[in-house]
This record gives C-alpha cells, structure tokens and sequence, in this order.
C-alpha cells in the first residue's frame, strides 16, 4: 500500500525516465490524471490515456524525449507531503527556475499550475514542481 500516492506517480515517471523508457504505467486517481493533463499541457511528456486494469485502472503516460534520446523532463520534486502539508497563498507562488519549470497547486478552483493560480488570484497546496 502506498502512503504518498503523488510521489509514487513522480518516482515511476523518474525511473522511466531514466532508463529511457517510452512509457509508464501508473494506477489512476483523479488528482494524478490531472497531473498527468498538465504535464500534456506544458510539454512534458506526449500524451496519455486511461486504461482499463483489474483491479483498478491504470494512466498510461508517453513519455517525451528530445534530440539524442534526452528526456525533456530535468528534475520532478514532491513538495508537500502527507507528513507535512506546504500551503501558498497567490502572491507566494513559487517560479520554478525562473519560469522554465511548473509549479503544480491543488487550489479551490481544482489542480492547476502556479501560472493559472497567479491568474485565478488562488492560493492553495503545493503539491510538486515539473523542470
């Protein structure tokens, strides 16, 4: 059983990565499907989908990889933890070197990146960043 299912999600996602897989199977949930729609979103891996499994379904992400097989994900970072939870209001939201990662918050409005919560004028958990 899996205490942290988020950083399950991003530890499969890294070991994928680093023996170059073309993708990853990861049981679903709706927290992690929206994860997974804005890693589509912003770029960082080609797409996904949800697959029928037994027990549970499963997301199946495509993970994306640019000239000489380098992934285009750099780094995936868990935040706030089930041991400790790290909140933000809007005006603390973190830019993740500079703008050329993404912050992803569980706001009021739903899972979004720190971009569309600034924009939302939304706070909430800091769940992980992308680079």
């Amino acid at each position: 059983m899996v205490n942290d299912p988020i950083a399950d999600m991003l530890t499969r996602i890294r070991n994928a990565l680093m023996v170059k897989h073309p993708m990853v199977l990861i049981p679903a949930s709706a927290i992690k499907l929206a994860v997974a729609r804005i890693m589509r979103d912003e770029g960082y891996c080609e797409d996904y989908e949800v697959l029928k499994g037994d027990p549970q379904r499963v997301i199946k992400v495509n993970l994306r990889y640019g000239e000489k097989k380098q992934p285009v994900i750099n780094g995936l970072r868990r935040i706030s933890k089930p041991s400790r939870r790290i909140y933000v209001k809007r005006a603390k939201i973190p830019r993740v070197y500079s703008g050329l990662g993404v912050a992803i918050l569980s706001t009021p409005k739903g899972i979004m990146t720190g971009k569309e919560a600034r924009r939302a004028n939304v706070g909430g958990e800091l769940l992980c960043y992308i680079w």
